[in-house]
């Protein structure tokens, strides 16, 4: 008796075991927007992908906030524009808090003084050549960085 009991309870334990992949198969097909069916993984790593089109589309319009990569070197200053604080006070073509970067690429030619200049100013903040109102500084910016974006600012001439 306590056999049979054991063998019923390895049986069932398997067949329950046994089921979970058998729902797999059963999961509804999820369509894309244009009625083509969704993958169920994806075919480089095999990660499950069937719920991607039902996910929030994040909005990456980079235009909204004033940078546009342009390839190249250029685009690396823009992304680092992109993911740093400096679109909270600057836009590319309007004055917010502080310069459109148009207006700075104005002033200031694209020379290697001028970039390492305007390097040091994103570095240590500064204040008086756009009016009263200083720049926030950012000491955590690495030079390498803040000369990218500075040269990313003087090509939108």
């Amino acid at each position: 008796m306590k056999n049979m009991f054991l063998l019923l309870l390895c049986g069932t334990t398997l067949l329950a075991c046994n089921s979970g992949s058998d729902t797999a198969k059963d999961k509804p097909e999820y369509t894309l927007a244009d009625d083509t069916p969704a993958l169920d993984t994806d075919s480089t790593t095999g990660a499950d992908v069937t719920a991607q089109s039902h996910q929030p589309q994040i909005d990456t319009d980079v235009n909204k906030i004033g940078t546009t990569p342009t390839g190249g070197a250029v685009a690396a200053g823009a992304k680092l524009i992109e993911g740093s604080d400096c679109t909270s006070c600057h836009r590319q073509d309007m004055k917010l808090v502080g310069p459109a970067y148009a207006a700075v690429a104005e002033k200031y030619e694209a020379t290697d003084a001028n970039v390492s200049m305007l390097a040091k100013k994103v570095i240590n903040g500064g204040k008086g050549n756009w009016g009263e109102i200083p720049m926030t500084p950012h000491p955590n910016l690495s030079e390498k960085d803040s000369e990218a974006m500075v040269r990313y600012i003087l090509s939108l001439k």
